[in-house]
């Protein structure tokens, strides 16, 4: 990964943000939402975590909690992200008979 990406700071003014009411924010460009919208609309819930217990060799541990508080949310996805790709591959490569 590219050490600079992970060093951008923020332009964004948080303080001017934060202190707009809103009606301040312009919202011209969002269509109004139809009543066809609504009938069609779905609460989705996302799935609950399964807590497991996994042993890591301790180097990967170690580069994982020097990321910082979120290393166990970190690891969550790196996994999510493993198994979606090797969905992806197993599926691509599945014969089918």
């Amino acid at each position: 990964m590219n050490k600079n990406i992970m060093n951008n700071i923020s332009k964004t003014d948080w303080n001017r943000i934060d202190e707009m009411k809103d009606e301040d924010i312009d919202t011209s460009d969002i269509p109004p939402l139809s009543e066809d919208f609504w009938a069609k609309a779905q609460l989705r819930m996302p799935n609950p975590s399964v807590t497991v217990e996994v042993e890591v060799d301790p180097e990967t541990f170690a580069w994982f909690q020097a990321q910082g508080r979120t290393a166990q949310q970190q690891m969550s996805v790196a996994l999510k992200i493993y198994a979606q790709a090797n969905k992806v591959c197993s599926s691509s490569t599945t014969t089918n008979p």
